[in-house]
Formats: C-alpha cells, sequence, structure tokens
C-alpha cells in the first residue's frame, strides 16, 4: 500500500453507506495507513467521521479510553486492548462502527510478542463486533498493508453477516 485505496475499502465503504451509517478509524501500528486507504475512495466523507493514531501506550489510554490497568498488565498488543481501541474511537467520534488495529510491525518484538502479531478489532451497534488475531509474514510494510487489508475484511464480514469464527482466529492473513 503506497497511497490509494485500501483493498476492500470500496466495498466496506459502499456498505456503510447503503445503511446509513458511519466509520471511526483507531489505529496504532498502521499509523493512518487504515483511514488513508479509506479516504482516497471518492465519496469517504459520507461515511468516515474520522480517526485516531493511537502509537503512544498512553493515547490508547487518555484519547481512546483503553484501561490502564489492561495495558499495564497485559501490554498494548493484546484482543482486549484492539475491542478496547474500536469501542473508544466509536463513542469518541460519534461513529456507527469502530476499527481498531493493534500490533507489532517490526523490527523487535514488544511486550513479549513476536513481529508480524496483530489485533485488529471492530465494534458496532448493539454490541457487535469481533476481534481478530494476526499472524503476518514479510517486512513492517507487509505486516502494515496486512494489517489493513485484515481490519476491512473483518468490518466487511460483520456488515454482511458473513462473520464466520469470530473472537480471536490464529493465522489469518497469511
Amino acid at each position: 500500500m503506497t497511497g490509494g485505496e485500501a483493498g476492500g475499502a470500496p466495498e466496506v465503504l459502499a456498505e456503510l453507506a447503503a445503511r446509513g451509517e458511519t466509520l471511526a478509524v483507531a489505529e496504532s501500528l498502521t499509523g493512518g495507513l487504515v483511514a488513508a486507504g479509506l479516504t482516497a475512495v471518492p465519496g469517504a466523507s459520507r461515511v468516515v467521521r474520522g480517526s485516531v493514531t493511537a502509537y503512544a501506550t498512553d493515547v490508547k489510554r487518555e484519547v481512546l479510553g483503553v484501561a490502564g490497568p489492561l495495558l499495564a498488565e497485559r501490554g498494548a498488543v493484546d484482543a482486549e486492548v484492539a475491542r478496547q481501541m474500536a469501542c473508544g474511537v466509536r463513542a469518541l467520534l460519534g461513529a456507527d462502527w469502530g476499527v481498531a488495529t493493534t500490533g507489532v510491525a517490526g523490527p523487535e518484538p514488544q511486550d513479549g510478542k513476536a513481529v508480524g502479531t496483530v489485533f485488529v478489532a471492530v465494534a458496532g451497534p448493539g454490541g457487535a463486533g469481533a476481534v481478530r488475531e494476526l499472524s503476518l509474514d514479510g517486512d513492517r510494510a507487509r505486516i502494515r498493508a496486512g494489517s489493513v487489508r485484515e481490519v476491512l475484511a473483518l468490518l466487511l464480514r460483520e456488515l454482511t453477516g458473513n462473520a464466520g469464527a469470530k473472537d480471536t482466529e490464529q493465522n489469518g492473513g497469511n
């Protein structure tokens, strides 16, 4: 992903627009790539409310409302952290749906998690949502691009009712 739209972004935006629903994005390891991919699509402003790049752990806590004890105990690379990020950005920006990415793009492990360990999450109306654990291969750019692709795919599955396996799947995106 070097500019241009993220794979899956047009489909996600079309589905949300058809439903009259909005989206907010919380990103850590992807550093704004999810939001950039979405907003590269013409008409995205009908759906995208905004995004928060919460690269630092304290931003996850103070801006997105991720529980401090959770961050202290498990670190930022965690399924529940991803879920709370998605819920937090949804509430913060007043969106129907929130998505989040957190993980280790490398080159070094973080919080005891291997490079390529990523959690993507979706939170929506009525308690809808899912969290998925990914184990991605490749360099930093490939891990980040895979994270973008997978969070959009997870959201699309939630929107279309084809969620399949929910809550922490292993080895997605390889």
